[in-house]
């Protein structure tokens, strides 16, 4: 562990020497690159920096004790060395943490896509509290969120919405949100009383910058519409609604929320960017599935991760076992509880691995 952090203190020192050349300032990406690989290092290199401190300090506070001391001294030297053990196995503990794979994505935006599952209107009711839930948690963590498309039922749910979430560190807390959400509540229309189950998937992406994920005009199919709400009526008259389609991998999306024909498009490319992104990413991970498979989760959409079980007030985390009795709080936005779980998870889990 320690010749990786001393290798880590050099790139990080060696990173402060590239940035202040003026050939690295005068090139944007290469001044991306290392800002972002250099801010990744700093908090492993600034633990590895009290680590080492803390040992100096431990191994002067050993010399000192097999000196000629007094009572009172030989007493304030035993504490000295137990609080500066305690420290080392804490700084221990965190740099092993610091050290694990980053997912190369944790710091980005997202992409959140929210549908009405198996379950008619009460699927699609469910999908806008779950909408509104991630809405609530964004404002706990001082993120801002701008819907992308939206297609709502007779009820106001949402038979499909899309949003972005602008955050730094946006991914890393909700990427473990993908998958399928299911509830069992007496839907409002229901006149018999009679509890139901109704699921909605959410998939979560990482927004993908221009240059991660080039769209050519040529690769692209641009059809135009008029805006429709609720069942299909129109909006609006004129054809500011988008449809963009990328030829060559057949994905498609759709913006409406606009009233800016431009300003659509630009949305509906940025989902399109992301998704594109997302179906490279999910190829990748299923060269690895079978070594890799996480207990979190694959991110599959399909793959039912969480009930919310509103007559016992239970909300309860399949990937892990989780269940916690105060679905009011969670549906209102205070899902923290639940991520820090599943993100403890995963570090347990690569630590076991010993990657």
């Amino acid at each position: 562990m320690l010749d990786r952090l001393q290798a880590l203190a050099d790139r990080y020192e060696k990173l402060s020497e590239l940035l202040c050349d003026p050939d690295v300032a005068n090139d944007s990406k290469k001044l991306r690159d290392y800002s972002k690989e250099q801010s990744d290092l700093q908090s492993a290199y600034e633990a590895y920096a009290e680590y080492k401190n803390v040992m100096e300090e431990l191994e002067a506070a050993k010399m000192m004790q097999g000196e000629k001391l007094d009572d009172e001294m030989k007493e304030m030297v035993k504490m000295e060395i137990e609080d500066l053990s305690g420290r080392q196995v804490e700084l221990e503990e965190r740099i092993r943490l610091l050290l694990l794979p980053k997912d190369p994505n944790d710091d980005k935006n997202v992409i959140v896509e929210i549908r009405g599952a198996a379950g008619g209107d009460e699927a699609a009711l469910f999908a806008s509290d779950l909408y509104r839930m991630y809405t609530r948690y964004a404002d706990t963590q001082g993120w801002r969120v701008e819907i992308m498309d939206v297609n709502t039922n007779d009820l106001g749910g949402f038979k499909e919405v899309i949003f972005l979430i602008n955050g730094r560190g946006a991914y890393s807390k909700m990427k473990y949100e993908s998958g399928a959400h299911r509830v069992q509540r007496i839907p409002t229309t229901e006149s018999g009383g009679r509890i139901h189950t109704s699921t909605s998937t959410v998939a979560v992406m990482p927004e993908a910058e221009d240059f991660e994920i080039e769209i050519h005009d040529k690769d692209i199919r641009v059809d135009t519409f008029c805006s429709s709400g609720a069942g299909g009526q129109s909006v609006n008259t004129t054809k500011s609604a988008v449809r963009v389609t990328h030829v060559p991998t057949g994905i498609v999306a759709t913006c409406q929320d606009g009233k800016s024909q431009n300003s659509n498009k630009e949305k509906a490319l940025q989902v399109l960017r992301a998704r594109i992104s997302d179906l490279k990413r999910q190829e990748e991970e299923a060269k690895y599935a079978g070594e890799r498979k996480s207990k979190v989760g694959t991110g599959d959409r399909s793959e039912r991760i969480r009930t919310y079980n509103f007559p016992q007030s239970r909300v309860t985390d399949h990937r892990i076992g989780l269940t916690l009795h105060r679905l009011e709080q969670i549906m209102n936005g205070d899902i923290t509880e639940i991520i820090s779980a599943l993100s403890i998870a995963e570090q347990t889990e690569l630590m076991e691995k010993g990657e």
